[in-house]
């Protein structure tokens, strides 16, 4: 059996750090079977204070970012984000390697973004900061929106636990839907959360009496395979199709309509990692009318076609 190479992943505290954030790295990463070498390091090598009453020690300096793989900012308190990017976080920056991939959690997309590394990019960070980031960096191509968003070299992730979902979304791309919902499950979270961010920002609370969409959902994911409307959704939620339709994106932070291709092309995606199913077959279980459609809408959420993301994990389904 051929041995899986170790990706090295530096992690970059920088003063102001929330050590949740710092530590969802070493902690999903880590529990990858060993495919992972998670480090950190600070701009200088020192310790490096965060925003709650004590400060970490870190064992690694900043020449450790020449030798990563990944680097990962992890999110600052925005009171530490720095108006004009400091010598030492631009010096720590350029040791990064042309091909070495990059992840922000959440404020850490400002620190990126102040180094033009998202310029011309698709990016995201926390809800309650995205219109300062559009205003103060309008080369981003910024949504609000969405936990992650992976534009090639460079990731952004949302606030706090979405630092869970791009990691998660790292051991997928990388060794497939099997692997990452084993980590999952060792780290007791979801192995894929739907929605965006828009479920999380404060709005009014729902009447006590206000049923939800959330039984709906499951019963929609049991369902992939079939021509599910608006109409079937809210006649299950015993709603019209109206109120259906503004509840559901109150909850979920899309439409209806959108959530099922998303959740479709989410079972699309695991069923050509973990089956050697023809496309047209695996597009009838999810729900895609053709093989067609499945390419569609595969090639619009991740820009590949099923043959090219079924070819990415077939090396890592041997190892």
């Amino acid at each position: 059996m051929q041995r899986a190479r170790v990706e090295r992943v530096v992690v970059l505290a920088l003063e102001g750090v929330y050590p949740f954030e710092l530590g969802i790295p070493a902690r999903i990463l880590g529990a990858a079977d060993g495919r992972y070498e998670v480090l950190t390091c600070s701009v200088d090598g020192r310790p490096v204070r965060t925003n709650a009453d004590f400060t970490i020690g870190v064992a690694h300096g900043p020449e450790i970012l020449a030798t990563a793989d990944t680097v990962v900012i992890a999110a600052i308190e925005p009171a530490h984000i720095p108006r004009e990017l400091p010598d030492e976080i631009a010096a720590a920056l350029a040791l990064i390697r042309p091909e070495a991939r990059v992840v922000s959690i959440c404020t850490g997309a400002f620190v990126l973004a102040e180094a033009g590394l998202l310029d011309g990019r698709r990016a995201t960070t926390h809800w309650q900061v995205a219109d300062h980031f559009s205003r103060r960096f309008p080369r981003v191509d910024v949504d609000p929106d969405v936990l992650f968003v992976d534009d090639g070299r460079m990731l952004t992730s949302a606030g706090a636990a979405s630092g869970v979902d791009v990691c998660l979304h790292l051991v997928r791309k990388d060794h497939g839907s099997e692997l990452a919902n084993r980590v999952a499950r060792r780290c007791v979270v979801p192995p894929f959360r739907d929605g965006g961010q828009a479920q999380y920002i404060e709005q009014p609370v729902p009447d006590q009496g206000a049923a939800g969409t959330a039984a709906t959902r499951a019963w929609a994911l049991e369902r992939l395979g079939e021509p599910l409307t608006l109409a079937d959704l809210a006649a299950h939620a015993r709603m019209s199709r109206r109120t259906f339709a503004r509840r559901f994106n109150e909850e979920v932070g899309l439409s209806p309509g959108r959530w099922l291709i998303q959740q479709r092309v989410a079972r699309a995606r695991h069923l050509l990692e973990a089956s050697d199913l023809p496309v047209d077959h695996i597009a009838g279980e999810v729900g895609f009318a053709t093989g067609a459609s499945l390419r569609q809408h595969l090639h619009a959420a991740i820009g590949v076609s099923p043959q090219a993301y079924r070819r990415t994990f077939q090396e890592s389904r041997r190892v």
